[in-house]
């Protein structure tokens, strides 16, 4: 099963709004098949898997074990459903990790392959293969993104010095980090401050993959649209509290903002099948999601060799609560701390 993990995992930034699955075929302890759901709209893990099979040995087919990462599936979409190929070629064991939670096949795939005769065991390494698809499982449970907050600080907690000039905190290895980060996800999110001093592209050019959709709050639509993020090379949304809809680019009118912003996106973006969004805005925007307990997880790089000082107009990072350290890695001078919301877990 963690091969199956570890195969899923080769599909991220690919496959979305579809989950990463990774699947193996197994007859008398022997690997005679593998494979996983390498882009959105193809083949399957399953059909990937069955179809790597070697011509020598299809005949062993119908008497191995097929190891899933995910329920597989019941019923048509872009493919037809998993379950029926499984059926076809009479394999009678499938060994699962946890269930879907999507509505069109929660427990529907494991029903039919039992109502057949096949003999389905579930929960092999669940908790690691629901972490795998967390954004997957949390847009489906919770009818949200799964959100991703990220900032790069100093030494001493300042992540900008609140000048005009932009502060340049995050070294080369961790810039390129940054852009597989949003490779992985499938929007990224600023605020009007960082948009107008920083004019960011928001795109994953150091490394190969998709750009994300990119998201804006621009209230008052007061952002000149020489930015780069209106520059019309990838998709923009700009939330405001003026109006629905702007000649040329997509916006999304919020009602009483201050109070009710977070809310408004989460259902907007839910409603567009945004399963994730990594928010790189500035510290009031990365604030407000975790005054509001509105966020999943937590990516902060502090450059430990570098230091602001006692700037006037140097701004302090956004202050984490209800936060759980899972990892923490170094590139370079850079220390990189992933958290979890503790709320959430």
């Amino acid at each position: 099963m963690q091969r199956c993990l570890d195969l899923a995992l080769l599909g991220a930034g690919y496959v979305a709004p579809n989950p990463m699955v990774g699947a193996v075929l197994v007859h008398d302890n022997r690997v005679i098949g593998e494979g996983y759901h390498q882009q959105y709209g193809g083949p399957h893990a399953e059909v990937n898997c069955i179809n790597s099979v070697a011509a020598d040995d299809e005949h062993l087919i119908s008497k191995s074990s097929l190891y899933v990462s995910l329920e597989p599936c019941v019923h048509f979409g872009k493919t037809p459903p998993c379950t029926d190929l499984i059926i076809k070629k009479n394999i009678p064991g499938v060994v699962i990790a946890c269930r879907d939670s999507y509505d069109e096949v929660n427990g529907k795939g494991i029903e039919k392959l039992s109502a057949k005769a096949v003999n389905v065991i579930t929960g092999i390494l669940e908790k690691e293969a629901q972490e795998l698809n967390k954004r997957f499982f949390t847009f489906h449970r919770y009818k949200r993104p799964y959100i991703i907050l990220k900032w790069a600080q100093c030494n001493d907690g300042k992540i900008s010095a609140g000048t005009k000039k932009r502060t340049l905190i995050s070294n080369e290895l961790s810039n390129r980090l940054v852009h597989k980060w949003r490779s992985e996800e499938a929007a990224i999110m600023v605020g009007s401050n960082t948009a107008s001093q920083d004019d960011p592209a928001l795109t994953a050019r150091l490394w190969p993959g998709k750009n994300p959709l990119r998201l804006v709050i621009d209230m008052q639509l007061k952002l000149p649209k020489t930015l780069q993020l209106f520059d019309g090379k990838e998709r923009t949304i700009i939330f405001n509290a003026v109006k629905q809809a702007e000649e040329g680019m997509i916006s999304y009118q919020l009602v009483n903002p201050a109070q009710q912003m977070i809310p408004q996106l989460f259902s907007a973006l839910y409603e567009r099948g945004v399963q994730s969004v990594l928010v790189e805005g500035g510290r009031k925007l990365l604030q407000s999601f975790i005054d509001a307990s509105a966020w999943d997880e937590a990516k902060v790089i502090c450059n430990e060799q570098l230091a602001i000082g006692n700037e006037q107009l140097a701004i302090d990072a956004p202050i984490l609560s209800g936060n759980e350290l899972i990892s923490t890695q170094y590139l370079n001078n850079d220390k990189i701390n992933i958290y979890k919301n503790r709320h959430l877990l």
